[in-house]
């Protein structure tokens, strides 16, 4: 009898290495998600005629926008790191796709709140760099909402793009997870601050949100086999099951609150305790499933058995 195998790497290091990441990255992540659900909130309520839930919008997407790049920065180490990301376009690269996306959305958003800010502190103004500022709003608002979808997926790219197991096998639906989050926790932290009248689109994209992150995630879990371990066990796992409760929790409560303004802030502090969970579980469980050469070597021996090209990775 041949006994069971045993999943050991040589010197007792795992075969694939773990990323290095502390807080700093899911917290991006997720404010990342966060910004980019504003943003498409915003331009859309600006076409619809929502005043209100347009200047939330477009000031929330910049203060997310501005938490998330200082959280990566402080992961960097330094600004400049992220300078030098952009000194090539290397379309083949999440990550210089990535930085790019970033570069072309954050002026556009960071412009619409400026008009924001222009026309709240000096309404009716005639002077010409005044008016010349808000009439941009409209342009810049509409261009970063059509950024917005791309910064939502893009880390959930970058993640799939690693030899990290549980990240890797992801790949499929995990941009789903990620932009349905985002959109339940920017429809979720709307409904909360903009007067109930005005916030009807904002609840419709939280529950959809909710409803196509819950979805997205179950058949995640599904196709990543032996992979989705980490995701329901230890720490990811709590996070998970954290993430499940209160984003469906706050969808319904959202669904329900109707004028109820106690019930829509609880519901969106629930949506965005979610999305949270949901960035950090999933950062967790990669690197847990990083540590363990179980979850590199039965994926990899699944793949010869069926006669699967072996496909190259980032580290």
């Amino acid at each position: 009898m041949v006994p069971p195998a045993e999943f050991t790497s040589y010197y007792g290091r795992p075969v694939v290495k773990p990323a290095p990441w502390t807080w700093e990255i899911p917290a991006y992540m997720f404010a990342g998600g966060l910004a980019a659900g504003s943003s498409l909130l915003g331009a859309g309520a600006d076409l619809a005629g929502h005043e209100a839930l347009r200047r939330s919008g477009r000031l929330t997407a910049l203060g997310a926008l501005g938490f998330s790049m200082a959280a990566l920065v402080s992961d960097l180490g330094r600004p400049e790191r992220f300078l030098n990301m952009m000194r090539t376009v290397k379309v083949t690269s999440p990550m210089s796709v990535g930085t790019w996306i970033l570069a072309l959305y954050g002026p556009p958003a960071g412009l619409a709140a400026a008009a924001e800010v222009a026309g709240m502190l000096l309404p009716g103004s005639k002077a010409a760099p005044v008016r010349l500022l808000v009439a941009a709003g409209r342009p810049a608002g509409l261009l970063a909402g059509l950024f917005a979808p791309p910064v939502a997926a893009y880390t959930a790219v970058l993640l799939s793009d690693t030899a990290t197991p549980s990240w890797h096998e992801a790949y499929r639906e995990l941009p789903f997870v990620f932009c349905g989050s985002a959109a339940a926790a920017a429809g979720g932290l709307a409904a909360a601050i903009v007067p109930p009248e005005q916030a009807g689109p904002a609840r419709r994209l939280a529950v959809g949100g909710a409803v196509a992150e819950a979805l997205a995630e179950h058949r995640m879990e599904r196709s990543m086999g032996i992979t989705a371990e980490p995701l329901r066990t230890g720490v990811p796992g709590r996070l998970m099951r954290a993430a499940r409760v209160l984003t469906l929790a706050g969808a319904a409560g959202t669904l329900l609150a109707g004028r109820s303004r106690a019930v829509a802030v609880a519901s969106g502090a629930a949506l965005l305790a979610g999305s949270v969970c949901t960035r950090f579980g999933v950062v967790r469980a990669g690197i847990a499933s990083a540590l363990d050469p179980r979850y590199t070597v039965v994926p990899q021996r699944e793949r010869v058995d069926r006669g699967e090209p072996v496909r190259h990775v980032a580290g």
